[in-house]
């Protein structure tokens, strides 16, 4: 369960700083940060694409994938949310 949670979060904050900057580097340092916190317990997709690639290279159970996939375009919904409350008012 807490890859799933971290799969959520971690696309939850790159969504939102996608939404709110649009600058590479922001966006560079986002995935970065996400993936050092929490690579080591999801393996760090934080992307539906990313996670299919992880699937067909054997180092994401079938099991996970649709799980991944679900929790990840909720955190990309979820960042969308957060910019419109927070910044895009």
């Amino acid at each position: 369960m807490n890859r799933y949670l971290v799969e959520f979060l971690g696309t939850t904050l790159l969504s939102f700083v996608i939404f709110a900057t649009g600058n590479y580097l922001s966006i560079g340092a986002a995935l970065a940060l996400a993936v050092l916190l929490g690579g080591r317990i999801s393996g760090g997709a934080f992307n539906p694409a990313v996670a299919t690639a992880l699937y067909m290279a054997g180092k994401l159970s079938q099991r996970d994938l649709i799980p991944y996939i679900i929790v990840e375009v909720l955190g990309a919904i979820f960042g969308l949310k957060m910019y419109k409350y927070f910044i895009n008012k």
